[in-house]
């Protein structure tokens, strides 16, 4: 029968296609959870950097002298009237 090593080799590679696309699978699993983990890292770094950020934009203008913060790079300050926006108690 001439057909009998044919079809021996055609199952051969069934079985060697089958455990190779295992696996891969299983390697494309870890890659993705891998990289899960890496994109949740970077988010949370990315999250402190922008905290630190603010923090310290606010620190900064906390310490800007008040002759400074009625200037015109200041957002709270009213071009029209030339008086300043901000709600003080004072």
């Amino acid at each position: 029968m001439p057909s009998t090593p044919t079809l021996a080799l055609i199952a051969l590679g069934l079985i060697v296609l089958v455990a190779i696309a295992i696996r891969v699978i299983r390697s494309l699993r870890r890659f993705a959870r891998a990289r899960t983990l890496v994109g949740d890292g970077v988010g949370n770094g990315v999250g402190l950097l922008k905290a630190r950020s603010a923090a310290l934009k606010v620190a900064i203008a906390e310490r800007r002298p008040d002759e400074q913060a009625r200037t015109r790079a200041n957002p709270a300050y009213d071009r029209r009237s030339g008086a300043d926006r901000r709600i003080t108690n004072g």
